[in-house]
């Protein structure tokens, strides 16, 4: 409970992926934490895109400074893949994301592809818990 009330709107997220020769590759996305999982977008022709197609196991990290680390393994689901077997809650998502997006930043049929993480391991890392949910307090 307190780790939804801290990672709220949009949280950079270092997110590593992985090249056909089995070699890791980082970059940084836009991650929104919902439902104890990461959600995120890319380009449908970055090449985070094409090694998550490929091989749909990914890492992540959020951190803020030495007060906040949350580390997550596991693997993505496409939300809106081009082939129209969108994820069930994908409208909701999308709803979500237009929201704290606008509706117009982008053609969110084919300008962006969206993933869920899906955890098989996950630590967070807050050395005072307390300091954080009160800084995000309004």
């Amino acid at each position: 409970m307190q780790l939804t009330q801290v990672l709220t709107g949009m949280c950079t997220l270092a997110l590593s992926s992985v090249t056909a020769k089995g070699e890791p590759r980082i970059s940084g996305v836009d991650g929104h934490f919902l439902r104890g999982k990461w959600y995120f977008g890319t380009a449908p022709d970055a090449a985070k895109a094409r090694h998550l197609a490929a091989r749909p196991a990914a890492s992540a990290a959020h951190m803020r400074g030495e007060d906040l680390g949350v580390f997550t393994h596991g693997t993505v689901e496409i939300l809106n893949p081009r082939n129209g077997d969108q994820a069930t809650d994908w409208p909701d998502v999308l709803a979500y994301l237009k929201d704290f997006y606008g509706d117009d930043l982008f053609d969110w049929d084919n300008d962006v592809v969206y993933y869920r993480l899906h955890p098989h391991w996950m630590t967070v890392y807050a050395p005072d818990i307390a300091k954080l949910t009160v800084a995000s307090q309004p």
